[in-house]
């Protein structure tokens, strides 16, 4: 069995969040680690009662947290709502890696998987969709470009 096989059938799921001021949008990978699925939109403030809930029922490998960027590559004025949950993912699951994911045009990205699936210009305006769909493009593009 190759090793990259070996990690992707080893411990548990990989979680990826989209923290926002207040909403997280949240989406998990499949066993495998190959398929990102969004799963929840749930208020940053609620946050950690979602992890919780969620863990009793999966193993997490893995926290994947978008962070956002500016076109220079320098952090951009949203970090202050994604940094306090990073401390406390840290703080709280100390056992779990935490990865930061570079985020910049996920929204963008997620309007226009929404506008090529059909979606009409009411579900568009939907920023809980908006969020989980970020969520699964930020976790898609951790996988496709990491050998976990």
């Amino acid at each position: 069995m190759s090793v990259l096989l070996k990690n992707r059938l080893s411990l548990g799921r990989i979680i990826a969040l989209d923290v926002g001021r207040k909403r997280t949008g949240i989406a998990v990978s499949d066993p495998l680690k190959i398929i990102a699925n969004g799963i929840e939109t749930v208020s940053t403030g609620l946050l950690f009662d979602f992890l919780k809930s969620y863990m009793q029922k999966e193993q997490v490998e893995i926290f994947v947290v978008g962070y956002p960027k500016q076109m220079n590559n320098q952090p951009s004025e949203a970090v202050k709502y994604v940094e306090p949950v990073l401390n406390r993912l840290k703080k709280v699951y100390p056992a779990i890696p935490v990865v930061l994911h570079d985020e910049r045009f996920t929204s963008k990205m997620a309007h226009q998987t929404m506008i090529d699936a059909g979606l009409g210009k009411k579900d568009r305006q939907n920023k809980a969709l908006v969020d989980t769909i970020s969520a699964t493009i930020i976790l898609q593009s951790y996988l496709q470009t990491k050998e976990i």
